[in-house]
């Protein structure tokens, strides 16, 4: 692969690695299956192994996964919770164990010791013990700033309030602040099967939609505003870890477990310490023979270094400790037989083929359909129409095909193929090479419509206020939305006034639910339009950002409009013109040049210009500032009291500077405003200069570089 086609891939990588990873960790909603994920993570690496000019700070492969809602408040970790390293089968399993051993001097007169417990499938989360007394909790967010869900985790019966006396005095002589004893446990918050079961059968009657498996279920119940809820739910815990081990006075894992008990934390008794690969090995077996006996889910087991000085020797990677690694379980498998290979059309765009196949029950479930992803997922497994299959559930979620039985392979059938058009508006569809995705990248697509009218009107697009997802949602169910220049030429006050609301809220005479027949009402309606005809007025390269067409940024929209000043110039550059702009390259201007070969986004386009929206850069009315700060990397984190940082960022890059949405060696400043968070950590931990609002001001006003 060459660096260009490598740049795109990694770049595609890291787009369905955040996308994945945010709908297991923000959603609770995963699309695709552990092992899937996992091989776009190798893959990702191995690029950037091969390229590491490509690497970013940004990449899922520098940092832990995980996610912090913004509707809880942050809570710094005392020590970053990591993720676990995954052996998906006994070789990759004896592998760590061989080089683990060598690292620590194993002999057979002393043998490393390991101690083996249960994968828990649950939500991380971290509980915080001032003098003993329960404090605060937090989920593990991304590693190192977590979402504070103190009060819901209060309602999970299982966790002590009060650490009993006994475990206490265990308990190093180490102190916090004003000499307070700071201890922070981890463990795992899950939904015993039991509930789950109890759970979805009442929701399942109330006509909700059900829980796909009770870590879902768990980590939906934690993440609850209301702790009442939570409480209903009846979670419970397994502890089974601490942030400093230095502050309790034990040595090894094992001591440490049963320290946990002695405190009156839950800790699951299924655990054991082992002095040989062969005892891992029984440990393992005897779990996956066990799993399903147990009243709460597992999906492997977790081999720990047993002694904490040995832990500390290892260490950790960017990602994870090299003294424990996760034991995943295989998955349970059946046969079934292949009937279609249908595709759908994703929100994005790409199409997804999906295997249809007779209905069989794996683990516990009857399953009739699951994704095959792409086009070279369908080569790779050798699949075909009317072929018997090997399917199963990985992780025992989410159905997956694993590949045919080869001698059952019917005389007659045929290799599958991608369409040459959507089969949701019939426009070509679109395959660049070096990319594993088919798309349609026609700007009217139903099936795309949702999501491309979100983007436009985000706030570094078009900044819509008032037309959110919801209310966009409710448009298109209306019919009055299909694409972006609907909203100029299709909407008005009258028909979004008539628009039926969910939200709850409260009047002089009653509460009402959601549900209710209320509409959305003649203020509301006159307030969007207002910001819809304020949004005609955004700038150029906004526009072009908002389109969504592939790998266009905000930061690539501003080199294109610059270089390309109206709609009908950049329309008709060639890929050639367009790969000579700072930051697009040829795998780039391709994707942009498909994008305006389009008609129908051509015909959006000429819309959208009807109704008024700037196509075009007008000439600056006031001489170019001097590129004082050319050469400059600015990141903004944390709110401003005098402008907002999109404000800022512009005044930044009016004197040249380059503002960055995330923090690397190559930063020159980060701006720091109140509630600073997991960048200012960062920019401390690299030696980045850090400047306040009255600096960035004074910066704004002068062009003159910052002094610190």
């Amino acid at each position: 692969m060459d660096k260009d086609s490598a740049r795109a891939r990694a770049q595609e990588l890291r787009e369905l690695l955040n996308y994945n990873a945010y709908r297991y960790y923000a959603l609770d909603d995963p699309e695709v299956t552990d092992a899937q994920f996992d091989q776009w993570l190798v893959e990702l690496q191995d690029i950037e192994a091969q390229y590491p000019d490509l690497v970013v700070p940004e990449s899922y492969t520098q940092r832990v996964g995980g996610y912090v809602s913004p509707q809880f408040a942050e809570v710094t970790h005392a020590r970053p919770m990591y993720s676990i390293d995954d052996a998906m089968n006994l070789e990759e399993l004896d592998a760590w164990l061989a080089k683990t051993d060598e690292a620590l001097g194993s002999t057979p007169e002393h043998p490393v010791a390991y101690t083996c417990e249960l994968k828990i499938d649950g939500l991380g989360v971290a509980v915080t013990y001032r003098n003993g007394e329960f404090v605060r909790a937090a989920t593990r967010g991304n590693g190192t700033v977590g979402e504070d869900v103190t009060l819901n985790v209060r309602t999970i019966k299982d966790v002590p309030v009060e650490l009993d006396a006994k475990g206490l005095d265990a308990l190093s002589d180490a102190s916090g602040p004003q000499g307070q004893s700071l201890l922070e446990v981890r463990g795992e918050v899950y939904m015993p099967k039991s509930e789950f079961v109890r759970l979805n059968s009442e929701r399942d009657l109330a006509g909700l939609a059900v829980f796909a498996n009770p870590r879902n279920a768990a980590a939906g119940s934690l993440r609850q505003k209301d702790p009442r809820i939570t409480r209903g739910r009846k979670l419970a815990t397994f502890i089974y870890a601490v942030a400093d081990p230095s502050m309790v006075h034990v040595t090894t894992q094992q001591q440490f477990l049963e320290w946990l008990a002695s405190c009156g934390f839950v800790v699951n008794g299924h655990f054991r310490r082992c002095d040989s690969a062969a005892e891992v090995h029984e440990f393992c077996a005897q779990a996956l023979v066990q799993r399903n006996d147990l009243n709460y889910d597992i999906d492997g087991v977790v081999v720990k270094v047993d002694s904490f000085a040995s832990q500390e020797a290892l260490g950790f990677t960017s990602r994870a400790p090299r003294w424990a690694i996760a034991f995943k379980f295989p998955p349970e498998e059946k046969e079934t037989v292949l009937r279609d290979i249908r595709i759908q059309v994703g929100r994005t765009g790409v199409l997804t083929p999906v295997a249809e196949f007779d209905p069989v029950v794996v683990a516990g479930s009857t399953i009739a359909r699951a994704t095959l992803h792409n086009m070279d997922e369908i080569e790779r497994r050798n699949v075909r129409v009317g072929d018997t299959i090997i399917v199963h559930k990985a992780g025992d979620v989410i159905p997956e095909v694993v590949g045919p039985v080869l001698a059952k392979r019917p005389s007659d059938s045929a290799p599958f193929h991608m369409p040459a058009l959507c089969p949701s508006c019939g426009s070509p569809v679109v395959h660049e090479e070096g990319e594993v995705a088919y798309r349609c990248i026609s700007i009217d697509c139903p099936a795309q419509s949702l999501e491309r009218l979100e983007h436009w009107q985000s706030r570094k697009a078009m900044d819509i206020d008032g037309m959110g997802p919801e209310m966009i949602g409710r448009l298109v169910a209306a019919g009055y939305l299909r694409d972006v220049a609907d909203i100029y030429d299709n909407l008005d006050a009258e028909k979004i006034a008539a628009l039926p609301t969910s939200r709850t809220y409260q009047t002089t005479t009653k509460t009402h639910q959601a549900g209710d027949p209320i509409l959305v009402g003649v203020k509301t309606a006159k307030k969007l339009m207002d910001q819809i005809e304020k949004s005609k007025d955004r700038p150029f390269s906004r526009v072009i950002f908002g389109l969504g067409i592939q790998h266009v940024g905000s930061s690539v929209a501003d080199a294109l409009t610059a270089a390309f000043p109206s709609l009908q110039v950049l329309a008709s550059a060639t890929e050639e013109q367009l790969a000579a702009v700072d930051g697009v390259g040829p795998v780039v201007a391709s994707t942009i040049a498909e994008f305006f070969s389009i008609p129908e986004n051509l015909e959006v386009l000429h819309r959208l210009e009807a109704a008024g929206l700037r196509l075009a850069d007008e000439a600056p009315a006031t001489p170019k500032l001097p590129q004082t700060l050319a050469g400059l990397t600015f990141v903004l984190t944390g709110s401003l009291d005098s402008l907002t940082r999109e404000e800022a960022g512009e005044a930044l890059k009016a004197w040249g500077a380059k503002v960055s949405g995330s923090v690397s060696k190559k930063t020159s400043y980060l701006v720091a405003g109140a509630k600073a968070g997991s960048k200012l950590t960062k920019a401390q931990s690299l030696g980045v200069p850090v400047l306040d609002e009255e600096a960035l001001l004074h910066i704004i006003q002068t062009g003159e570089k910052p002094e610190v």
